[in-house]
């Protein structure tokens, strides 16, 4: 890939068309946002080393981002968009310097309805979740890192997370319904996106316009419980998490599945989980838990840990062990730890998670994630990998391609090697709309470049 060089600016102009934003210039603090957790990918880390933006902006509200957009293209500087930074292809880290816009102080909730919500794009998720709850609603999916993401990332770097047992992934139809964003042209204009069109913006890694507000639905909130079930054989675990997931009838926002050895690296509930033996984390309707016993039985589990709705939300949450925190975990112990997201084939899903599983052995643990893909529940993959070498993990990222298992790469940082594969012909047509001069998030697509 080829990039054009960027054009250097004056920053002392920039700052100065900037006043009565907030700004930060502290070299460290600039270099702290200009991060994410890329660092979960040994094969990143060298090459977004030293990636800086020049300064970070605040901006307060809609008419300072107007203010941001149009001083940024009048002096040509490129924008990095960023929230809390919990994403791991390094979405937010600029390639080109530029100006870092940190979207946290915007962070109203405009209203909650039952069934939809509208806020700001730097509200944290838990904040809305539990505005939701107190009409007895609340976000139908939500990444690991629930606490400290804000839904304009999620919007622009996520997929799905807890809760997509139910509902699918935000790609799917329904699960946003609208954005608002600041176009970077000549003469900034917000623009309200609607239905299909916000796919021209969703997880387009901040280079189609700079989010503003978001619309989405709501799910009706359940009491949640929370159980560990332990089994003494890995399949029998992830045969117990399809079956759970096939169970209409039974309401779930989460079913994990975690071979051993990944279970020790979950320091927290160590006592509930005995060594050598594989385990389910699930979050379930309490209605629903009177079922389960027998279902556990069936696959030669054991309950070893419950939690009930009351005091779920107290203390050490179930849910902050699942999807990339599982990762988080592992990382904390060995560093040397990174990770691959991998979809098995939908005729044999469950018959080639038993041939990786016994293919790679510990080199490759297995972790697995059901989910809801069009209309059907199957496992997906966030395997730990045990990383030696760039060579290696590329070999067992294609020996899992030649068995037709899809890897959306987290070890790329360009948006269509990490599962996009090609970028959607309208997203680049809206981009050439609203960011002619290529400054938004530049460097990150193999067909996109600075036109400056």
């Amino acid at each position: 890939m080829t990039t054009t060089p960027v054009k250097s600016f004056d920053l002392d102009a920039l700052t100065a068309s900037l006043e009565g934003i907030e700004i930060i210039t502290e070299p460290s603090q600039v270099a702290k946002l200009s991060q994410d957790y890329h660092t979960f990918s040994p094969v990143l880390v060298p090459k977004l080393e030293g990636k800086v933006g020049d300064i970070v902006v605040r901006p307060a509200n809609e008419a300072e981002v107007l203010k941001v957009a149009a001083t940024c293209v009048k002096h040509r500087v490129p924008v990095t968009v960023r929230g809390a930074g919990t994403g791991n292809y390094g979405q937010c880290v600029p390639l080109h310097g530029g100006v870092i816009l940190d979207m946290t102080r915007m962070h109203e909730i405009r209203w909650v309805k039952p069934g939809i919500a509208r806020v700001e794009a730097g509200v944290k998720l838990a904040a809305l979740d539990k505005k939701a709850r107190e009409i007895g609603w609340e976000m139908r999916m939500t990444p690991s890192t629930y606490r400290t993401a804000t839904m304009g990332g999620f919007i622009a770097g996520g997929s799905g997370g807890i809760g997509s047992i139910q509902y699918g992934f935000l790609a799917d139809r329904g699960n946003l319904l609208a954005l608002q964003i600041v176009t970077m042209e000549d003469e900034p204009r917000v623009i309200e996106l609607r239905g299909d069109d916000v796919q021209k913006v969703k997880h387009a890694w901040g280079i189609n316009g700079i989010i503003t507000e978001i619309e989405i639905p709501l799910g009706p909130a359940y009491p949640w419980a929370e159980v560990i079930v332990t089994f003494p054989e890995f399949m029998a675990a992830a045969r117990f998490g399809q079956a759970l997931g096939d169970a209409d009838g039974m309401i779930k926002k989460e079913i994990s599945i975690f071979a051993s050895p990944i279970p020790d690296y979950f320091a927290a509930f160590r006592e509930y989980i005995p060594d050598e033996t594989h385990a389910a984390l699930l979050i379930l309707a309490e209605p629903s838990l009177e079922l389960l016993p027998g279902l556990v039985e069936q696959y030669g589990g054991k309950i070893t840990y419950q939690k009930t709705a009351t005091d779920a939300g107290k203390g050490t949450h179930l849910g902050e062990f699942t999807w990339n925190h599982t990762t988080l975990h592992a990382r904390s112990e060995d560093t040397s730890i990174t990770y691959l997201q991998s979809t098995f084939p939908a005729d044999k899903n469950l018959q080639m998670v038993e041939h990786m599983y016994h293919h790679f052995g510990d080199e490759v643990m297995m972790h697995l994630e059901f989910t809801r893909v069009n209309g059907t529940v199957v496992p997906v993959g966030l395997q730990l990998v045990r990383y030696t070498s760039e060579e290696r993990l590329n070999e067992i990222i294609h020996y899992h391609e030649e068995q037709g298992v899809f890897i959306a790469n987290p070890h790329t940082y360009i948006i269509e090697d990490s599962g996009r594969k090609v970028i959607d012909p309208e997203q680049l047509k809206f981009k050439e709309m609203v960011d002619p001069y290529g400054l938004m998030n530049p460097g990150k697509s193999k067909v996109l470049e600075f036109k400056i």
